[in-house]
């Protein structure tokens, strides 16, 4: 039977408590399970995301592959959907699933190994869009990716128009209630993308969480989306997650403006976006943003100095997107 990773398993249960605790209790037999009925023997250390384990393996007959199962949660519910969807344009292949078990089995992409002293293995680890040091490659590799995901989804799939009114109600709601630099302008600006682009979106099928974290080098194609949500709706939308999830390299920008403008221009091209709509999209993400950290705190901050830090950046961020390039 499998390892658990620990950082994982306690992730795991901070996140979900009891019910947590149970899932992983049984984790190791649904992983042994899944290994015999698809025909597969592991190949490599357990790796693991923020809601499941991966485990490399070699199918019978058929070469490597990953096994992936994942805490059952609504959120995880359309990622096989997705996959489905794509068929392998720009996305890892889906070769079996198990909906009731939250696991897949999916083609597996290049890995790299890190070594220590004579040679020695320390890990075996996937290599990401988000080791590329190049940030307008990033940029445009991901635009790519996105222009590809874009295609007609199908039935069944969560219609991102029908968050609308939840997302305007949420920002109301934040702006009254919490202690926070947002301008009502820049608020404004938020739930005017939410009344005029929220509720009439294409019915096109977007990965939902596109970062450089979830696009993997691959050997079928150079580089590969994992872990969808699945949803359809606007692919600018997506232009939004992406320029969240740079939010750090832009705090070293020397000129954050220019910097912000360059990834919205970029993306843009390379997705074959109207660049407004990008915009319009990344604004409201940042206020989300700048609310849910003074909630929730972020992954990297919960709380003291640096959340502060943080929540006055997010703030920052909605401002400039706010202007006109």
């Amino acid at each position: 039977m499998i390892d658990v990773p620990e950082v994982f398993a306690r992730s795991t249960v901070e996140r979900e408590g009891e019910p947590g605790a149970a899932w992983l209790d049984e984790l190791p037999r649904i992983v042994d399970e899944l290994l015999g009925r698809w025909g597969c023997v592991p190949d490599g250390e357990v790796m693991h995301g923020g809601v499941g384990v991966i485990v490399p393996v070699r199918r019978r007959g058929a070469g490597a592959a990953v096994l992936k199962v994942s805490f059952p949660h609504p959120g995880n519910v359309h990622e096989p959907d997705a996959f489905a969807a794509w068929g392998g344009r720009g996305a890892v292949l889906l070769h079996e699933r198990d909906d009731e078990r939250f696991a897949m089995l999916l083609e597996r992409a290049r890995t790299a190994r890190d070594r220590t002293g004579r040679g020695q293995v320390d890990r075996v680890h996937t290599s990401t869009l988000a080791e590329v040091e190049d940030g307008d490659e990033v940029v445009t590799v991901a635009g790519r990716i996105s222009r590809r995901l874009a295609v007609p989804a199908p039935p069944g799939l969560p219609r991102l128009r029908d968050q609308a009114d939840d997302w305007e109600e949420q920002l109301r709601k934040d702006a009254a209630e919490l202690t926070h630099g947002l301008t009502r302008y820049v608020v404004d600006a938020a739930v005017a993308t939410v009344r005029e682009l929220g509720r009439v979106q294409p019915d096109i099928l977007i990965h939902g969480d596109l970062h450089a974290g979830n696009i993997l080098r691959a050997d079928r194609e150079p580089w590969l989306a994992i872990d969808p949500k699945g949803y359809a709706g606007d692919p600018a939308y997506d232009g939004g997650t992406l320029l969240k999830s740079r939010a750090l390299t832009l705090l070293e920008a020397d000129d954050p403006r220019t910097a912000v403008h360059r990834i919205l221009d970029v993306f843009a091209e390379a997705a074959e976006l109207d660049r407004g709509r990008v915009q319009r999209w990344a604004q409201f993400h940042a206020v989300q943003a700048a609310f849910w950290g003074r909630r929730h705190g972020f992954r990297i901050a919960r709380s003291g100095s640096r959340l502060d830090w943080l929540t006055e950046f997010a703030d920052r961020l909605a401002e400039l997107l706010t202007e006109q390039s």
